[in-house]
């Protein structure tokens, strides 16, 4: 198996690629229906990660593919990541003071990732006929660690209060798209395919995004209109 994903993951990347791209459409028309900051950070959320899957895509069809982009997709995905907090607090219908608190340890976390994201040392990675630019052995220990701070620090307060809203609201699709997020992100490590994980972890990011659609939808009661 992973043989024939790496013979062909260029092809599995534009795919994965097109998608997020199909969900920035679908949140944005979300965002013109439902004038909400929730909806504002999905669309964010899903922006940065459709960029991030783009510019991998890319480093498959052009050579010499300018490292300005690279250091782009890893400025958005630092800043935008930290915005899955608001959208657990808007989910949990959180009042102005818990959202504000929130919103605080948001913009701390964004910060941050974009000083980690500044000083990351990118270094050529070759997977297949991929060729991305990836973190080098050069970046700083502390960057390495906020790194996985916004990393598990946004995925398990998803399924917390994916839990919680499930409980609460009878909507189970935030908790879903954190477990799924979840999984992904374990399959690369848990599988021994660690040259993979950055494309296994794609899969967790469309089906997390697409979970925050069926949310939103449920949530407003369109999913099942005969319900």
């Amino acid at each position: 198996m992973h043989d024939v994903i790496v013979s062909n993951i260029n092809i599995i990347l534009w795919v994965v690629s097109v998608a997020e791209l199909g969900l920035v459409y679908v949140f944005a028309n979300e965002l013109k229906q439902k004038r909400n900051l929730m909806v504002v950070c999905m669309l964010a959320v899903a922006v940065g990660l459709t960029f991030d899957a783009f510019v991998v895509a890319l480093g498959g069809i052009i050579d010499e593919f300018p490292i300005i982009f690279s250091q782009l997709r890893y400025i958005m995905h630092g800043t935008m990541v930290p915005l899955v907090l608001p959208i657990c607090g808007y989910s949990l219908k959180l009042k102005k003071k818990g959202m504000c608190l929130v919103w605080i340890i948001t913009v701390i976390l964004m910060i941050l990732g974009l000083v980690q994201s500044l000083h990351v040392e990118l270094v050529e990675t070759v997977v297949g006929a991929n060729v991305r630019m990836a973190t080098g052995p050069g970046t700083p220990v502390w960057a390495r660690v906020i790194s996985r701070i916004l990393s598990f620090g946004t995925i398990i307060p998803l399924i917390i209060s994916g839990a919680i809203v499930w409980k609460k609201f009878k909507i189970s699709y935030m908790f879903t798209g954190g477990i799924l997020m979840f999984v992904f992100a374990a399959l690369g490590p848990a599988t021994g395919n660690m040259d993979l994980l950055f494309l296994i972890s794609m899969f967790g990011e469309v089906c997390m995004l697409a979970c925050y659609y069926f949310y939103l939808k449920s949530l407003y009661g369109e999913l099942y209109s005969e319900s």
